[in-house]
């Protein structure tokens, strides 16, 4: 039964984002640790966890929401 943990800066993804990684990432799973079985996609926990961004530390910068907009618009 794999559990997948996702931590990120809360307000970085909306309500859409968190569903659509949540469904990809069990999709990844099914493909991979359960062979495709789709009875294996029942045993498949994703959980997403949103932190406040002062809690976070990224090469020794204090990240803010407006910096990842950025990084995501730069690409």
């Amino acid at each position: 039964m794999p559990f997948v943990n996702v931590r990120t800066l809360k307000g970085a993804l909306d309500e859409q984002q968190k569903r659509e990684l949540q469904e990809r990432l069990t999709d990844v799973l099914v493909a991979i640790e359960g062979g495709g079985s789709p009875v294996f996609r029942q045993f498949v926990w994703v959980m997403i966890e949103e932190e406040d961004p002062s809690h976070w530390m990224i090469g020794g910068v204090v990240p803010t929401l407006e910096q990842l907009r950025a990084l995501r618009q730069a690409r």
